[in-house]
């Protein structure tokens, strides 16, 4: 039975944890991000089909196809940052099914024969490992901006030009300066928000 986490890791995941605009100059070393992806990939999607795809741009070339993508406000924050993580859904998960979901061998033929369930999954799942990456960085000791501000099909062009993957949403991660944050918006009372019945 697990055991509650202590209110200083509960903090750093979520009530102190903020959205950065702004990055120290100090990089994140592949080790890390290795380190991350190992810990966020155990976190759960449905029939554990896994859609999620990373691309972590982080050279100067790979930053430039980038920011022909990104909305005017996201350019100069995202090509500051240390790395910026490509969040996007593989449009062909359903073949790896048959070795991550054993249980059900109809899987595969489930998704292969139904577009609007294919697509609606990988999505679906592919925007709930994003956020696991969110959680799993900051548990590393890492800071996060994720962010919708771009063309989509301009993005997919650059890095997936065979179609196979889409991008979902970015991520700019690194050590946040948090000298250069916003005030902390408010969030909705659980009296807003939450019925039991």
């Amino acid at each position: 039975m697990n055991s509650k986490i202590d209110s200083k890791a509960q903090a750093q995941l979520f009530s102190d944890a903020r959205t950065f605009n702004a990055f120290l100059n100090k990089p994140v070393p592949d080790e890390l991000i290795q380190e991350l992806y190992d810990l966020m990939k155990w976190a759960p999607t449905s029939m554990n089909c896994q859609p999620g795809y990373y691309v972590v741009v982080r050279s100067t070339e790979a930053k430039e196809k980038l920011k022909k993508a990104l909305a005017p406000g996201n350019q100069e924050k995202t090509m500051a940052a240390p790395a910026t993580v490509i969040i996007a859904s593989d449009t062909q998960f359903y073949n790896n099914l048959p070795k991550l979901f054993p249980a059900n061998p109809g899987a595969k033929d489930m998704f292969a024969n139904n577009e609007v369930m294919r697509e609606t999954t990988a999505f679906r799942n592919s925007t709930l490992q994003g956020a696991y990456f969110i959680m799993a960085a900051r548990s590393l000791g890492l800071d996060c901006s994720p962010m919708s501000g771009f063309d989509n099909k301009v993005l997919d062009d650059a890095f997936f030009a065979d179609g196979r993957y889409k991008s979902n949403f970015i991520i700019n991660i690194g050590y946040g300066d948090a000298s250069k944050n916003y005030p902390r918006g408010p969030r909705l009372s659980f009296e807003d928000v939450v019925k039991i019945f």
